[in-house]
């Protein structure tokens, strides 16, 4: 026989398994327990340090990379270059160490979360002592507004209600109750004689045995999945990686086989060809490449800031461009987290609440006040959501409710318990009349009702109305609204004896309210946006599937027909499914109701397998773990637990869903001025190596490292860097997302690196010749000098002409405005300054080793940039035509 679960024991079995009995542990039990089961907080793996961080920083392979260029340049005699490149891979760790030691924050966060004392029984007595100093066995005593100190087994429990949406899910309060619970495998939110740790009582008062405490506890359990959980490579960071390694070994076989034919002919010493190899290897590493990247997110970081989406690690801004499935929390993400009154039903009639005429001194309206225990504060209403709605429904309306309420006194009650649903008070009027209001369950108190009010007119109920009234009940409540019904009646005095038997009966029925948490208002057109842009918004929910799937419905993630039972799964269904089987049949479902934390994590899990890339939404305790695994978490900056916004690499300011939508645009943009700043540098390096190689297979001069350092440092990085500021094409939203299996030289990328990077170099090795064919000295050596020149020109300007082809990867650049980037025109101008000082500004091209050139010739080489733009623009209006 399976062991009981503890919401299935009896309390004499509950106290026998902890041996332990109602009067608690004495004090020399609690010492011996707490030597077996340590103290009740929340512990974590141990933290790397500062140094620790930091060295792990340079096991990425572009940083690798980078510092063998550092060597390289170092060994030319480049110094400057050197430092340059060295500062670059510093600067990268440095931000790499602060978001790491940012990400720890998550499960700090999650310890500090533990409630302060608590008050337990101790040697007999009521004692309040430290949360952490708790046992199993302890027993423990709530009170509305306290925060559950672990996790408890009740005992008693008067009209008490815990808050568990950061836990669970659940949009209300859960009504608690002592007595045993027999179904099997029942979700968090229904184990309704359990208390969780970190969860805050509403209402009213009860007691419990400590059944678990520290990481033992549901919230322990999430904090270790938060801590086990592998950290995701971002497609970034693995595009990064294999584009470090391909570099590498091309870099390594074109240096060799360089060094090895310059060595075969004989034209050179071994140490000329060895500088021959480092300049090749200089020129094919783009050194600046980790450092555009960096901060091409960063500036995509500050748009996104301004529109309210704040980045916690900068490869999430690229990551988000490439969204395939936004897996969404309901409670508070996709809804409003706050119980709003929608519709009426009055005199027979279904009213939408906005527009109902409801007058404050109504029958409705001081039944909805007055049977309420609504307390008003400085911070705003506090009190069970379902009663402050009630309340904030006349605010909303203009009426003054706590003047209402306190010229209406409470002179008695009968409070509220889940056995008969029902809550009666009794007031009196400014004329000294006594009226009772109740309000509860509509079938419970419709078999308490002999009369109903209808038009202003008290009548005898009839079965008709009966039978219409549970209909309408019925239909609110296939539509996840939460239904109340009142009813009140005149008295003298206070019914004797104050029973639910003797006082609730003979009552005059008012109506019906209905009641949601409802989807925010802008998250429909959210989902639409998301849809047409080829994103999949999925909802996972604690609450229950009616609720879930209504909701779904409204907001468009299922469809308005309500042909759509399939694709709502429960995580009791969902347990029933094995992985395997679950990972073929994840893409049937759109929404998942009554889940718990390790449901989300295998949803996102199942789709990762599927090869999507996954954001996850969430703003409680339940989230975090699923906020870590996915690609992408996004937490909520204002409901948002500190738990869940530690786990996230985005948070999102104003908590709004289709800010979401916002970011994956900032994304796509990032990722495709990105490929534009990948392609210039790629194709220059190109260039580069392709014009080295050739003059070193011709036997002619060749380029000196420090000139291809020179060129690398100005022409590449300025305008790269400012191509990261490129403003998005306009179709940008309407293509679909690249997914997971695309990379930078995705979407003919790599086609234009290549043919690009061929054209750079056959155009520079012509103008060579021509400088050659066509000398303007006699001199053989000065016209060799003047040819190398106006190679080392043409070369970098170029690379400056083809900065304005790369502004998009297949449009025309005349299309897309060509000098609408003032930082690239900027950048472009500054770069042809530094350019040309090498050339005209004596003593500084004696440095470089270059000479000053004639107007013919200058001619030549501004003719060669113009041939570049002509030509890409020719094979990008045969790419548009071949796409159609």
């Amino acid at each position: 026989m399976a062991e009981k679960s503890w919401y299935q024991l009896t309390v004499q079995e509950l106290l026998a398994k902890l041996a332990t009995r109602e009067s608690g542990l004495t004090t020399d039990e609690v010492t011996t327990r707490r030597e077996q089961y340590g103290e009740n907080r929340l512990a974590a793996k141990r933290q790397t340090t500062l140094i620790e961080k930091f060295i792990a920083q340079f096991k990425d392979f572009m940083i690798i990379v980078l510092i063998v260029a550092a060597i390289v340049a170092g060994a030319t005699g480049e110094m400057v270059d050197a430092l340059i490149i060295l500062a670059v891979v510093l600067l990268n760790a440095v931000f790499g160490v602060f978001q790491e030691a940012k990400a720890e924050e998550a499960i700090n966060s999650l310890k500090e979360m533990a409630a302060p004392v608590a008050q337990v029984e101790r040697d007999g007595e009521v004692v309040t002592v430290k949360s952490n100093e708790l046992v199993p066995g302890d027993v423990v005593h709530l009170e509305a507004g306290d925060i559950v100190p672990a996790d408890l087994r009740l005992l008693t429990a008067n009209t008490m209600r815990v808050e568990e949406s950061a836990l669970t899910g659940e949009s209300v309060p859960v009504t608690k109750r002592a007595e045993v619970l027999t179904d099997a495998d029942l979700a968090l939110g229904d184990r309704e004689n359990l208390a969780y740790m970190n969860t805050n009582v509403t209402t009213g008062r009860g007691s419990g045995v400590v059944i678990a405490t520290g990481m033992q506890t549901e919230v322990g359990r999430i904090a270790g999945m938060i801590d086990a959980a592998e950290e995701t490579k971002t497609p970034l960071q693995e595009n990064l990686t294999q584009l470090g390694k391909w570099l590498t070994i091309l870099i390594l076989v074109i240096a060799v086989v360089v060094f090895l034919i310059g060595m075969l002919r004989g034209q050179e010493s071994v140490v000329d060809m060895l500088l021959t190899a480092i300049s090749l290897a200089v020129a094919a590493i783009p050194e600046g490449l980790p450092a555009i990247v960096t901060i091409t997110l960063a500036l995509g970081t500050q748009r996104m800031a301004k529109r309210k989406a704040l980045i916690r690690r900068l490869p999430a801004v690229e990551t988000l461009g490439s969204t395939d499935i936004i897996a969404s929390d309901k409670t508070g993400t996709l809804t409003q987290n706050k119980m709003t009154v929608e519709q009426l039903v009055l005199d027979g009639t279904l009213t939408d609440a906005k527009v109902a005429d409801v007058p404050a001194d109504s029958p409705l309206a001081l039944a909805m006040m007055l049977n309420n225990d609504t307390k008003f504060t400085d911070a705003g209403l506090g009190g069970d959501p379902t009663e402050t709605a009630l309340v904030q429904y006349y605010l909303d309306h203009d009426v003054a409710a706590q003047t209402v309420i306190e010229t209406h006194p409470r002179i008695a009650e009968i409070a509220f318990d889940s056995e008969r649903k029902l809550m009666s008070t009794f007031n009196q009027t400014a004329d000294g009349q006594l009226v009772q209001y109740v309000k509860g369950a509509p079938d419970q108190l419709l078999t308490r009702v002999t009369r109903i009010l209808d038009h202003g007119q008290v009548r005898p109920i009839t079965a008709a109305d009966r039978e219409q009234l549970l209909a309408t009940n019925h239909e609110l409540a296939t539509q996840a609204l939460r239904v109340l019904a009142f009813g009140y009646r005149p008295l003298d005095a206070v019914p004797e004896p104050l029973t639910s038997e003797h006082a609730e009966q003979d009552l005059i029925l008012i109506g019906l309210i209905a009641m949601i948490d409802p989807e925010r208002p802008e998250v429909a057109a959210a989902v639409a946006e998301a849809h047409s842009a080829g994103i999949r918004p999925i909802m996972i929910t604690g609450d229950h599937r009616d609720t879930a799937q209504a909701i779904a419905r409204r907001l468009g993630i299922l469809s308005p027909d309500g042909d759509d039972d399939d694709q709502v799964i429960t995580g009791a269904e969902l347990d029933a499914i094995s992985d395997a089987d679950f990972e073929k049949r994840v893409a049937n479902y759109s929404v998942y109701a009554r889940v718990a934390p390790e449901h989300k994590v295998r949803i996102v899990n199942a789709w990762q397998k599927q090869g999507k890339v996954v954001a996850m939404t969430g703003d409680g305790v339940n989230d975090a773990p699923a906020l870590k695994a996915a690609d992408i978490g996004v937490g909520m900056g204002i409901t948002g637990t500190e738990v869940s916004k530690g786990a996230s690499d985005m948070v999102l300011a104003d908590d709004n869903f289709s800010t979401i939508v916002v970011a994956v645009e900032e994304g796509r943009k990032v990722f495709s001025n990105i490929q534009k700043a990948l392609q210039y540098l790629l194709s220059a390096n190109i260039g580069e190596v392709l014009t080295l190689f050739v003059m070193t297979l011709l036997g002619w001069q060749i380029l000196a490292p420090v000139q291809i350092l020179w060129i690398n440092l100005v022409t590449d990085t300025f305008p790269a860097i400012a191509l990261g500021l490129e403003p998005g094409e306009p179709d940008i939203m309407k293509r679909k997302p690249r997914g997971r299996s695309s990379n930078f030289f995705s979407g003919g990328v790599f086609g234009n690196v290549l043919y690009q990077g061929l054209l750079e170099g056959l155009i520079t090795l012509s103008v060579y010749g021509i400088g050659l064919a066509f000398p303007v000295h006699q001199s053989a050596e000065l016209a060799h000098a003047d040819a190398l020149t106006m190679a080392f020109a043409t070369l970098g300007l170029i690379q400056l002409f083809h900065a304005f082809n790369s502004k998009t990867i297949h449009q025309s650049i005349f299309k897309v405005g060509l000098f609408r980037n003032r930082a690239l025109n900027w950048a472009i101008l500054a770069a042809f300054l530094l350019l040309a000082a090498t050339i005209v500004v004596p003593g500084f091209n004696t440095v470089f080793h270059l000479t000053p050139l004639s107007g013919s010739q200058w001619g030549t080489v501004l003719g060669a940039g113009v041939v570049m733009i002509a030509i890409v623009e020719i094979v990008k209006w045969c790419q548009r035509r071949l796409l159609k």
